[in-house]
């Protein structure tokens, strides 16, 4: 979750784009650097670790250029060095890019069979050399950018400042938001309104697949078609608070439209996407040695752990114990000699979790906690931590946090079944080949919102909704019947999908609405059949699948819901979007307080 600023001003920038790198920290990085022009040339000062870092620097070597671009960098792509930092250049252009170009290695080999020379590991180079090539081939610095953005497969935000250009700064946004401010003969980009507030409260946020071209006499939006757009300015309240709603609605619309760039930085954490291989931070215990893990967590936090039992009894063929927190504190449950105890929290201070994290320890287990909040209680009273990088979650509804936790966890379990040669080296590759893709996924994932609005209207009106799944996406059908009660307060209930004739199936009528995640997977089949005694019934089947699924449900449906295929290992993260989606927009439409529904409190610190 890099930061991004860029100024077009009247006086000197360097020293404003460090102030505003400042107010981006929240995010997490690694280095930091920033580019201006000097005389019509761009000039680069980078420097690893913290942004008081690059301020020594820029003491040392100051740049007194009036247009510039600053970023912080969390590494993706290589080491967190002064080399791999943010702006990268050539001779012509000079980026800072948050986000992950899934496609960078076959994008390099072709640019190096052409001549171009890289010095960097990373991915965002790449970016440089190609918008470089389409000047080289006498394309302006806005027809080579229009030309490059189509050819990168991923998730981004991107911002350009170009040689002998003064007044010229360009922005591009796909899975990652930027924002727009408006000066008085200036002009600023940004990756949220937080960093801009101290220039400008008029904002306007680009949309997906939006470009702009800015100069210091405004701004020019297209589309991802390449036709000009206006985008809304609005006052922003940036300066106020901490956290900015940006251009969404409600705190909780925000957190579900950030997943793909938090996650791309939970999974940045934990991946080394150069080598396709796990990037884990050193553990005080041995995967080999480890005959049984124990999970506990509370709520949402409980599902993620749920799914995160599929992926551990399949990648590392480790057994996996999971309860609630408050149920597993009080039965006393045995554990095995040296096992290992997983404490799933998003504000690492939920009270029933914390207690059961005590009693393992009594119980000699190693400790590991998978927290959204590194400084708390639950992160302190464990041996290791693996924090979840999603940022402050300010909706009482867990979304961002939950889905970085299954990023979180997805890549332990990896790392878990290598240590156990469970994996062999071409599995792990694979596997983190599809976690890689994820961002772009949930950017997918995130254009049906228009149909998801669309099935509000209807879902509003129910008293009662079934969820259902089968495997992985079971839990998925858990969470999302949690999501749709705990803020809209209609009654729903998620089951796996084989437990219909167990019961449930009762329930069914021409007014039930039956939400069925079913992903065409190994047991895709199954669950058709278990929709085929939904519509028997008249039950109304919104289904949640990929093409394939589409192709072979031969059941009717309310809606159809069509997500991209994608390894199933990686359907949970990507399956989540909808089922927030759905439960928000119901909520909007009941008038509901979404971001604090009743009841409801964001980290239940008491019993």
């Amino acid at each position: 979750m890099c930061g991004i600023v860029g100024i077009l001003g009247s006086e000197p920038v360097a020293e404003e784009i460090v102030e505003a790198l400042k107010r981006l920290e929240y995010r997490g990085y690694d280095s930091a650097g920033v580019a201006t022009l000097e005389g019509g040339h761009l000039t680069r000062r980078r420097a690893e670790g913290k942004l008081k870092n690059l301020e020594q620097r820029l003491i040392s070597e100051p740049l007194a250029g009036h247009a510039g671009i600053g970023h912080t960098r969390w590494a993706t792509h290589g080491k967190p060095n002064e080399t791999n930092a943010h702006p990268h250049a050539t001779d012509k252009v000079a980026v800072v890019h948050n986000g992950i170009i899934e496609n960078f290695r076959e994008l390099r080999e072709a640019l190096q069979a052409k001549g171009h020379k890289f010095s960097t590991e990373t991915d965002t180079e790449v970016v440089a050399h190609l918008v470089t090539d389409e000047m080289n081939n006498g394309r302006s610095p806005q027809q080579a950018v229009e030309a490059t953005l189509p050819r990168l497969r991923g998730a981004f935000a991107l911002a350009f400042l170009f040689e002998g250009e003064d007044d010229l700064l360009i922005g591009a946004r796909k899975g990652s938001p930027l924002a727009i401010g408006y000066g008085k003969g200036e002009m600023y980009l940004g990756s949220d309104a937080i960093a801009l507030a101290p220039f400008t409260e008029t904002i306007s946020y680009l949309e997906e697949g939006d470009w702009a071209v800015l100069n210091r006499k405004g701004v020019q939006v297209r589309d991802a078609a390449g036709k000009k757009v206006k985008r809304e300015v609005q006052k922003s309240n940036a300066s106020a608070f901490l956290i900015d709603k940006g251009n969404h609605r409600h705190f909780m619309a925000k957190e579900i439209h950030e997943q793909p760039e938090v996650v791309g930085h939970t999974l940045a954490h934990y991946l080394d996407m150069s080598a396709e291989r796990v990037r884990m931070p050193a553990l005080p215990f041995d995967f080999a040695k480890i005959t049984r893990i124990s999970m506990s967590a509370c709520g949402t936090a409980y599902y993620a752990g749920l799914i995160a039992k599929y992926w551990f009894e399949r990648f590392a063929r480790l057994p996996v114990e999971i309860d609630v927190a408050s149920e597993f504190r009080y039965r006393e449950a045995p554990f095995a000699e040296g096992g290992l105890a997983i404490f799933v929290s998003q504000s690492g201070e939920t009270a029933d979790t914390l207690a059961t994290l005590r009693y393992a320890k009594e119980q000699k287990q190693h400790i590991l906690s998978i927290v959204n909040v590194p400084t708390s209680t639950i992160a302190r009273e464990s041996d290791a931590v693996m924090p979840t990088l999603a940022g402050p979650e300010i909706g009482v509804a867990s979304t961002k946090a939950f889905t970085c936790q299954l990023a979180a966890l997805c890549c332990l379990a990896i790392h878990a079944g290598r240590a156990r040669g469970i994996l062999s080296d071409e599995d792990e590759r694979k596997l983190v080949r599809a976690l890689i893709e994820v961002p772009r996924l949930m950017t997918e994932a995130l254009a049906m919102e228009p149909r998801i609005v669309e099935l509000a209207h209807n879902l509003a009106h129910s008293r009662d909704v079934l969820y259902v799944g089968r495997g992985t996406s079971f839990p998925i059908a858990l969470e999302g019947a949690l999501k749709l009660k705990e803020i809209s307060y209609i009654h729903a209930e998620g089951y796996a999908a084989g437990e219909l004739k167990h019961g449930p199936i009762a329930l069914i009528d021409e007014n039930m609405p039956v939400i069925v995640i079913a992903p065409h997977d190994r047991v895709f089949e199954k669950t058709v059949s278990n929709m085929q005694e939904v519509a028997a019934r008249g039950g109304k089947i919104i289904l949640v699948t990929d093409p394939r699924g589409v192709a072979e449900a031969t059941v009717s449906s309310l809606m159809t819901l069509t997500l991209p295929e994608m390894a199933s290992t990686v359907t949970p993260l990507v399956y989540a979007i909808p089922v927030q989606l759905i439960a928000y927009h119901t909520a909007v439409m009941m008038g509901t307080d979404v971001d604090q529904p009743r009841n409801l409190a964001k980290s239940v610190t008491v019993e």
